[in-house]
C-alpha cells in the first residue's frame, strides 16, 4: 500500500537555478507540501504565488511564458522548473535560461531570466530560384538585433508573396529555425517537379469510361512530352506552365487543355488534363450544276497520323466528265526541334467556272469561260518571335476553257482571258506570310486578334513570262461583351483587310469581291474585280440556345477604282460597280461536321439573298 502524508518544513536557505548547472535545487519555505509520486520519488511541490520573466521585450515574455508549464497560484517542483528551462530553450529563441525563486510566507515567487538570440545570419535550406541575396534583403533589419518571432513571420509572408509574384506557383516557405549562434535556417519549398503527366478526358471530363477503363488518346505521350517545355527536376512556373497549355491547345488536337499540379511531400505531380478532338473524318457528298452535271465528292482528314500532329487533307470530285483533286500534307514545326522547320506538300487539280470572268460575257461559242488550274507548291514553316511564318515555292498552270474543255484565250468580245494571248499561262512563285495569332479560341473564338501579312512575287518562266507582286494584309479583333447578361457569350468581331498588286496583273489573278465570304447578299465576285481592295466587316454574334447562335452583320468593300486596270477589264466589260456594301441577319449551329451558317442580307441596290455555308466567315 502508497502511503500519502504531509509536512511542514521551514528552510533559512535560499537555493538558486540554474539549467547550465545541470540540476535545480527548490528553496522551500512554509506550507510546503510533499507527496510520494510513482515517477518521481521524493519530489516536493510547493505555491508558486508570482511567475516573472527577465531579460526581454513583452513579445520574448509571452512566448516564455506559454512555453512554461509553471503558472501563478498554482503549484510547481523541483522537476517541473526544469522542464520549463528546457522548454523555454526547445523554442530555440534564447540562448540561456535561469530560474530564480525567492521564498515568501505563502509559498515562492519564480524569476525566468532569459538571455534571447541575436540574429546575426541567415542560411537557405531547399532553395533553387530563391538566392541568399535576395532572401537577405526580407531580413535585413532583423541583422544585429533580438530575435523577434513577429519579424521573422513578416519576412516570411514577404518571401512567400516574392515567390507568388514571380510565378512560382507552388513554392512556399515551410519553416524558419533560429539556432544559438543567431543564424536563421530557411527551409522552403519551391515545388521542384517530380514528373509530368497527361491524363485524358471524355467530352464530360472523366478520366474513365463507362466500364471503368481509364480514357486513351490517339496522340502519344512521347510526343507531348517533346512538346512542353516542363521536365522533372525543374521549378515549377506559372509562365512555364501556361506556354506549355498554349502550345498543346495550338496543336488543334484538343477541345479543352488543362493542369492539375499535385503535392509529393516538397516536390509536386504536373499532370495536363487534355480532352481530345476527333482527329479523322470522310465526308462524301454530292450535286449537280450545269458546268459539270451529277458529280460526287468525298473529303478525308486525318490531322493526327501517327499521333504526332502530322496531318493529310485529301478532297476528292468525280463526275463522268472530270476528275478533280487536292491532296495536302503538313508536318508542322515543333518547339521540341527548334532547328527543324514545319513543312507542307500539297498538289491539285482544279476546273470550274471562273469567278473574274463570270457574268453576262461568254466565249465566242456561247459557253461561260471555265478556269483549270493544276500544280502544286511546298513551303517550310517556323515561326519568329510571336509570328508563325512560311517560306513557299508553288507552280500552277492556269487556262481558259470552254465547257467541252476546249483553250478559249479571248471572250465573245475579243478580250483578252490570259496573260500569255494563248489561253494558258505558267504561275511560278515564292511566297512569304507571317502571321501572329492571338486568338483565345481558334475554332470559336471570343477575345483577341490575329494579324496575317504576306507577299508573293512571281518568277517569269513559262508561258506568259509573268513578273508580279501579290501584297495582302488582314487583321481580325474580337471583344466580349454582355449585352445580354453576365451569363451569355457575345462577341463583337472586326475584320479589315486590303491588298495590291504590283506588276503584270493576268485578268484571273485579280482581288474578287462580293459573295458569302467577302459581301454579303451579293453573289461571288459581283462587286468587283480590281487590282486593289479594301474589305471591312463587323458582326454581333450571340446565343439563342444550345446550339444555336445568332449573328447580326455588315460589310463593305471597294476595288479602289482599280477595275480598268486589269487586262481585258473583265470587271467594266461585265458592269460590276466596284463597290458594294451590306447588312442582314445570320443562324450559326454547331453540327458535327462543324459550325453551319445561313446568313440573310440586303444590299446597297436593295437586292436581298439567304447565302448558306460552313464556318464562321471570320
Amino acid at each position: 500500500m502508497r502511503i500519502f502524508y504531509t509536512t511542514v518544513v521551514t528552510l533559512a536557505v535560499l537555493l538558486s537555478l540554474n539549467y547550465s548547472d545541470g540540476a535545480i535545487a527548490l528553496p522551500l519555505e512554509a506550507r510546503l507540501k510533499q507527496s510520494v509520486d510513482p515517477t518521481q520519488e521524493g519530489d516536493v511541490f510547493i505555491l508558486a504565488t508570482g511567475v516573472q520573466v527577465t531579460g526581454v521585450e513583452e513579445e520574448l515574455q509571452e512566448i516564455v511564458k506559454r512555453a512554461i508549464a509553471t503558472r501563478e497560484g498554482s503549484d510547481t517542483s523541483n522537476s517541473q522548473l526544469q522542464a520549463d528551462i528546457q522548454a523555454i530553450l526547445a523554442t530555440g529563441l534564447f540562448v540561456n535560461a535561469q530560474v530564480i525563486t525567492t521564498t515568501n510566507p505563502t509559498g515562492i515567487d519564480v524569476v525566468y531570466a532569459v538571455e534571447p538570440v541575436v540574429v546575426k545570419a541567415i542560411q537557405l535550406s531547399n532553395a533553387n530560384v530563391l538566392s541568399e541575396n535576395i532572401a537577405l534583403g526580407f531580413f535585413q533589419p532583423q541583422i544585429g538585433q533580438e530575435i523577434s518571432p513577429k519579424a521573422i513571420n513578416q519576412s516570411r509572408v514577404a518571401i512567400d508573396k516574392w515567390y507568388t509574384t514571380n510565378g512560382y506557383l507552388a513554392a512556399k516557405v515551410l519553416a524558419i529555425n533560429p539556432n544559438s549562434q543567431g543564424v536563421l535556417r530557411i527551409d522552403v519549398a519551391e515545388g521542384i517537379v517530380s514528373s509530368v503527366k497527361f491524363r485524358f478526358l471524355n467530352r464530360d471530363g472523366n478520366p474513365t469510361d463507362s466500364e471503368g477503363n481509364p480514357i486513351k488518346s490517339r496522340t502519344t505521350e512521347e510526343f507531348l512530352r517533346r512538346e512542353v517545355r516542363l521536365k522533372p527536376g525543374n521549378v515549377a512556373r506559372s509562365f512555364t506552365i501556361e506556354q506549355d497549355l498554349r502550345q498543346l491547345y495550338q496543336l488543334g488536337l484538343f477541345r479543352n487543355v488543362n493542369v492539375a499540379l499535385v503535392e509529393t511531400g516538397k516536390q509536386i505531380d504536373v499532370i495536363y488534363e487534355l480532352t481530345e478532338k476527333p482527329s479523322r473524318s470522310v465526308s462524301p457528298g454530292g450535286g449537280y450544276d450545269d458546268d459539270t452535271g451529277i458529280y460526287g465528292t468525298i473529303n478525308y482528314q486525318d490531322f493526327n497520323i501517327s499521333g504526332i500532329n502530322n496531318s493529310v487533307d485529301v478532297d476528292l470530285q468525280f463526275s463522268p466528265r472530270d476528275l478533280q483533286f487536292g491532296t495536302t500534307f503538313t508536318s508542322p514545326y515543333r518547339a521540341s526541334e527548334p532547328n527543324r522547320p514545319g513543312y507542307e506538300v500539297n498538289v491539285f487539280r482544279r476546273r470550274g467556272t471562273s469567278p473574274t470572268f463570270d457574268g453576262n460575257i461568254d466565249l465566242a461559242n456561247g459557253s461561260n469561260p471555265r478556269e483549270g488550274r493544276y500544280g502544286g507548291g511546298f513551303s517550310l514553316i517556323k515561326p519568329i518571335d510571336d509570328w508563325q511564318t512560311s517560306l513557299g515555292l508553288n507552280y500552277t498552270r492556269i487556262s481558259i476553257r470552254d465547257r467541252d474543255g476546249n483553250i478559249s484565250p479571248t471572250d465573245e468580245l475579243g478580250n483578252q482571258l490570259s496573260f500569255s494571248g494563248k489561253g494558258i499561262d505558267d504561275l511560278t512563285t515564292l511566297s512569304v506570310s507571317a502571321i501572329k495569332d492571338e486568338r483565345n479560341d481558334r475554332s470559336n473564338p471570343t477575345q483577341g486578334s490575329i494579324l496575317s501579312l504576306s507577299t508573293e512575287q512571281s518568277i517569269p518562266i513559262g508561258q506568259g513570262d509573268i513578273t508580279m507582286n501579290r501584297l495582302q494584309a488582314n487583321y481580325i479583333q474580337y471583344f466580349p461583351v454582355q449585352l445580354l447578361g453576365k451569363r451569355n457569350i457575345e462577341v463583337l468581331a472586326f475584320n479589315l483587310q486590303g491588298g495590291t498588286i504590283i506588276g503584270d496583273l493576268p485578268p484571273y489573278e485579280a482581288f474578287n469581291l462580293g459573295g458569302l465570304d467577302s459581301v454579303r447578299a451579293y453573289g461571288g465576285s459581283e462587286v468587283g474585280s480590281g487590282r486593289s481592295y479594301i474589305l471591312a466587316s463587323a458582326e454581333y454574334r450571340f446565343p439563342i440556345f444550345q446550339p444555336v447562335g445568332g449573328v447580326l452583320f455588315a460589310d463593305f468593300a471597294t476595288d479602289l477604282g482599280s477595275g480598268d486596270t486589269i487586262l481585258g477589264e473583265p470587271a467594266e466589260v461585265r458592269s460590276k460597280p466596284g463597290t458594294g456594301f451590306s447588312y442582314g441577319a445570320g443562324l450559326r449551329v454547331e453540327s458535327p461536321v462543324g459550325l453551319l451558317r445561313a446568313d440573310f442580307g440586303i444590299n446597297n441596290r436593295g437586292e436581298s439573298q439567304v447565302q448558306f455555308g460552313i464556318g464562321q466567315r471570320f
